[in-house]
């Protein structure tokens, strides 16, 4: 009798153990459970458009090229191209790569509507945003749009090199290839209101590096003019060798840039 009422309590005590077990780890996983809900507690999932396909630099964007995926809000924030926008995205460009089932952005897109975003996720990683005092004619016009590209010139009062306590005026390239992030208040270009009405505003948002916006606000302590030079957007020739003008420069190369000018803009290789 006592042979068998050994194993049958070694049974039930292995029993219970099981059954201890089982109760202390159901209730470590509600308590994870309970955690996981807390940290999640009033996150909302919206749907936004997403790439269906790897998307590089550069394609235009197609139907077939988008699908949706389900995020969190917050990680996309108002950023996020919305399913209700996606007609917005055709015929229109990629700026940078997009994976797929990666999320498509505002600033992912040439043009976006970066008016609903502000003007931070438009500025790329490493680069930096600074506004030009730069308005009327010096601004072509008034014809500078964003996303738009610039050389920006300076008209500077510097000491003389030949006449020793006497200023002269020079005029240089400070900088080529620039990009305009916006032009006064108006940001990238937004289909959704077309080009808006031209503006003679004051104030240029260019995209540059570190380096060359302490150019630039040097530059503009100088209380020199800049002037901005509108280029053709698939125009990425650099110019070496620019010359400082003066007004000696100016006479002396008048000849020169105008033979230039007949043989190689205007196509006259007669002359």
């Amino acid at each position: 009798m006592k042979d068998k009422i050994i194993p049958i309590l070694s049974v039930a005590i292995g029993l219970l153990a099981f059954a201890l077990t089982y109760q202390y780890l159901q209730h470590e996983r509600r308590l994870l459970e309970e955690e996981r809900k807390a940290i999640y507690e009033g996150a909302q999932r919206v749907r936004v458009m997403a790439a269906a396909r790897d998307i590089p630099a550069g394609t235009t964007i197609k139907r077939t090229d988008l699908g949706t995926i389900s995020v969190f809000k917050s990680s996309v924030g108002g950023h996020a191209v919305m399913p209700d926008d996606a007609p917005m995205l055709f015929g229109r460009k990629a700026l940078f790569r997009v994976e797929t089932k990666e999320p498509i952005f505002w600033s992912h897109i040439e043009g976006g509507a970066a008016q609903a975003m502000g003007l931070s996720p438009i500025v790329k990683p490493g680069m930096r945003a600074i506004s030009l005092g730069v308005s009327g004619p010096d601004a072509v016009s008034g014809m500078i749009q964003p996303n738009d590209r610039v050389d920006i010139l300076g008209t500077f009062a510097f000491p003389s090199k030949t006449v020793e306590g006497e200023m002269e005026t020079v005029t240089l390239t400070v900088l080529q290839d620039v990009t305009v992030l916006a032009v006064g208040q108006q940001l990238a270009k937004d289909m959704r209101t077309a080009r808006r009405a031209r503006s003679g505003s004051s104030s240029i948002t260019v995209e540059v590096t570190p380096r060359e916006s302490e150019l630039l606000v040097f530059a503009q302590q100088l209380k020199g003019a800049l002037t901005l030079a509108l280029r053709n957007a698939g125009d990425v020739s650099f110019e070496t060798d620019l010359p400082t003008v003066d007004f000696q420069q100016l006479q002396e190369s008048l000849q020169e840039l105008n033979l230039y000018r007949q043989q190689n803009i205007r196509h006259k290789s007669n002359l």
